[in-house]
């Protein structure tokens, strides 16, 4: 990459996405939605064993910083990773955690 192709508004949108994942609750979310899975925010919490409440604050911070995206089916809001691409990311986690 060039000095001249670098993208300021990219990196900083790069860079929030990474700070949002940095929290071991949100990296754990972000494992089980792997692989196009969606979740919804009660199959989230129980399988975490952490409050609903907890649960849905990470999901918000997640979705806000453009991590995960939301699809409303009834009563119920499925949450899955909006790029594919951050599948990489995670799977780097993974692997550098050991």
């Amino acid at each position: 990459m060039k000095v001249k192709d670098i993208n300021v508004e990219k990196l900083e949108n790069a860079a929030n996405m990474l700070k949002a994942m940095s929290h071991p609750v949100r990296i754990a979310i972000l494992s089980m939605l792997e692989e196009g899975k969606k979740l919804s925010v009660t199959e989230i919490h129980e399988h975490l064993k952490i409050e609903q409440s907890a649960a849905s604050h990470h999901l918000g911070i997640l979705k806000d910083k453009g991590v995960l995206a939301s699809k409303r089916d009834g009563k119920n809001t499925y949450y899955y990773l909006k790029h594919d691409s951050l599948s990489k990311i995670i799977d780097c986690i993974s692997n550098c955690s050991v």
